[in-house]
């Protein structure tokens, strides 16, 4: 088995709060495997993405329990939805049923 040390860090915008994750990963798998994750950590490369996401998704879904636990926004994008413009013209349809 092989420890995957990580700090995730969410900030708000504007900077009503921020929730710091800091943890380890325990990743299991073949023996050869992970002497090559190992061996590649050691040279200061990057981790593989499946564990880089998989970190990544499992700590986002925890901050939004702490967020709730907080009482404070959840940090989720929130959709756009696009204002009407009323200086726009209504066109009429390029096709007549």
């Amino acid at each position: 088995m092989l420890e995957v040390p990580f700090v995730f860090v969410i900030s708000y915008n504007p900077a009503v709060a921020q929730i710091s994750f800091k943890g380890k990963a325990h990743v299991a798998g073949d023996r050869n495997e992970l002497k090559r994750i190992h061996d590649s950590y050691g040279d200061k490369k990057v981790p593989p993405i499946v564990i880089a996401q998989t970190i990544s998704n499992i700590v986002f879904l925890e901050s939004v329990l702490v967020s709730r636990t907080l009482s404070i926004p959840p940090p989720i994008p929130l959709p756009k939805v696009p204002l009407a413009r009323s200086d726009r013209k209504k066109t009429e349809p390029s096709y007549r049923a």
